[in-house]
């Protein structure tokens, strides 16, 4: 029997099956953020979301919310709930945060890496290399989440895997950023390769400069895209 496909609405939307009303609504918004289709900055209206999807306000507010805990909306009370725009603060903030959440899941895991860790990590690169080369961007963007929480989710640090997990949303905002600025499809094909070397390996220093490395690269970039931006409306006057 041939499955039913979603009907669209009259705007181009289609229609979201009742079962998966919530987690289909997020992934919806989620890609139309990380893809530029909605703006940073944004308000949410949620009367013309639910008549996009063709939803009631029940689920759509279920999968808002969500997004806020993801740290892609803010929700400002008696406003309204908005895109999380990356300014370049937050860049540096995130940066500095990262390199030492990293750099220190990496001490705490290095001696007890064994072959499960080593096989996974190759695998999700895989997966990663695999979303690039189909130039799917924001694929890219969650394959790059999970290669980079290898290490997070191996240390069996709960607090640390805690704090990882509400970093994420920014991340994701921060890197589609970073692919605009570029008009990249996804990281470099190549971007992770001495990162995966290094993290298999036995040198623990040379995989803290590979941390503050990779990570400061794309923070410089980004910024400077954010700087651009934000000088445009002067340009324009």
């Amino acid at each position: 029997m041939t499955a039913r496909r979603p009907k669209p609405t009259s705007d181009g939307f289609a229609r979201v099956p009742k079962d998966t009303f919530r987690s289909r609504i997020a992934d919806s918004l989620r890609s139309a953020i990380l893809g530029g289709d909605i703006a940073p900055g944004t308000q949410l209206v949620e009367t013309a979301l639910a008549e996009q999807f063709g939803v009631s306000r029940g689920p759509l507010r279920e999968a808002i919310r969500q997004l806020v805990e993801e740290g892609i909306l803010e929700a400002i009370p008696y406003t309204g709930t908005y895109v999380i725009d990356i300014s370049v603060k937050d860049v540096d903030e995130i940066y500095s945060i990262r390199r030492n959440l990293e750099t220190f899941a990496f001490e705490q895991l290095w001696e007890r890496r064994d072959e499960d860790f080593r096989s996974e990590l190759r695998r999700r690169h895989e997966a990663l290399t695999a979303t690039i080369d189909a130039g799917d961007d924001k694929a890219s963007l969650l394959a790059e989440l999970s290669f980079h929480g290898t290490v997070y989710e191996a240390t069996g640090h709960a607090f640390l895997l805690t704090v990882w997990h509400g970093l994420r949303g920014r991340l994701q905002l921060y890197w589609a950023a970073h692919h605009r600025a570029h008009g990249l499809r996804g990281p470099r094909r190549d971007g992770h390769d001495a990162y995966l070397r290094l993290a298999l390996g036995d040198d623990l220093e040379a995989m803290r400069r590979e941390i503050e490395s990779h990570m400061r690269r794309g923070a410089e970039q980004t910024k400077a895209f954010l700087v651009g931006r934000e000088r445009l409306p002067e340009r324009r006057a």
